[in-house]
């Protein structure tokens, strides 16, 4: 059985790093998945930035589970020479941060063109970041999310099946409702291929974020299957309940990340 560990994305409380821990700790989590801080954007970090934030966390007791990272979430057509640099330097902050997770995305598609089209430029892509990211024991950990290659299951499990060994899966039930996918069938698709998972409702009817329980992602029965794993699993807590700076930012950069 999985030993769940609850983490979040703590910049929906706040923007400083001690105010996100005063909301982990007043919850009583013990691990953050970093995005948005005071300095910007995780991605975005130099290594002394990383360095200091390692500190304070450590200074607090606060664990990382995975980089809360936007790599991905360019369109498929942009430049992706300046991006994968970026990457590299995330691929050492992880190590520097402790944890071997990089959140990760698939590639935003243009509206109206079938994604079966840039398949051949996504995986490249992918491949090129996640071998880098395995030299140092990396693993790029693939979120479906709207809009990109990766949204729906079928071709989540495209990517996870042919870079079995390099990539690994996270499980946002939010997203795929927002996709029209239904919940526990995808579950059961892509079980085999999942690190962990994003704590996120979401109603079908309208695609709006709910919180837990109240919309369909069958919150409940989901975690009972997930908890078949072993091992120790994390639960990153994800509300989107408001609208906060870091989400602004991710829209105005980086595409939508599922919210309305």
């Amino acid at each position: 059985m999985a030993n769940f560990i609850l983490s979040a994305f703590a910049d929906e409380a706040g923007g400083g790093i001690l105010s996100q821990i005063d909301a982990l700790k007043a919850n009583g989590l013990t691990h953050i998945e970093p995005r948005g801080l005071d300095e910007g954007n995780i991605s975005s970090f130099s290594s002394e930035q990383a360095k200091a934030l390692k500190k304070v966390l450590d200074e607090n007791g606060i664990g990382v589970s995975s980089i809360g990272s936007y790599f991905g979430k360019i369109e498929i057509r942009d430049d992706f020479k300046p991006h994968f640099e970026e990457f590299k330097q995330c691929v050492e902050n992880a190590g520097i941060l402790g944890t071997k997770n990089i959140r990760m995305f698939s590639f935003y598609m243009p509206e109206n063109e079938n994604p079966a089209v840039f398949r051949d430029e996504v995986f490249e892509r992918l491949e090129i970041m996640a071998d880098y990211a395995r030299k140092s024991d990396v693993w790029c950990c693939h979120e479906n999310e709207k809009g990109i290659y990766g949204d729906t299951d079928e071709r989540c499990l495209d990517i996870l099946t042919t870079f079995e060994g390099k990539i690994k899966g996270i499980f946002d039930p939010a997203n795929f409702i927002q996709c029209g996918v239904e919940i526990l069938p995808a579950y059961e698709k892509l079980k085999n291929h999942i690190e962990y998972m994003h704590v996120k409702d979401c109603r079908m009817s309208d695609g709006f974020v709910v919180p837990c329980g109240k919309g369909d992602g069958n919150i409940a029965e989901l975690l009972r299957r997930f908890s078949k794993k072993e091992g120790n699993r994390f639960l990153t807590l994800e509300p989107h309940l408001k609208v906060f700076d870091g989400l602004k930012y991710l829209e105005q950069n980086c595409g939508a990340d599922s919210v309305k």
